[in-house]
């Protein structure tokens, strides 16, 4: 496989990625951002911690879809996220069910 189509083949996957979180995104409440990860889910609970002078935050997702083109699955019922770097977490705007 030539470097060209190995970026052709990303390209198509990425393509279908952005396809994908397109049709899912109206079925859920919260977008979280890690500096690893992007995630869709319908409960999130964040919790500030410390330990051994390290201060960290630990995410629990619920119900949740995530950005990622390598994973096989991309639904998951439960996710714990460990960051200490910055997270975002964004509630998005109720849609009318008309």
């Amino acid at each position: 496989m030539s470097a060209e189509d190995l970026e052709r083949y990303e390209t198509e996957v990425e393509l279908g990625l952005y396809q994908e979180y397109k049709a899912v995104l109206p079925l859920f409440r919260f977008v979280v951002e890690t500096e690893r990860r992007f995630y869709l889910a319908n409960s999130v609970v964040v919790q500030p911690k410390a330990e051994a002078g390290l201060s960290f935050v630990e995410i629990e997702l619920h119900d949740a879809w995530v950005w990622d083109m390598y994973r096989p699955v991309r639904f998951v019922d439960h996710v714990r996220v460990v960051s200490f770097r910055d997270v975002n977490v964004e509630e998005l705007p109720r849609r009318d069910p008309s």
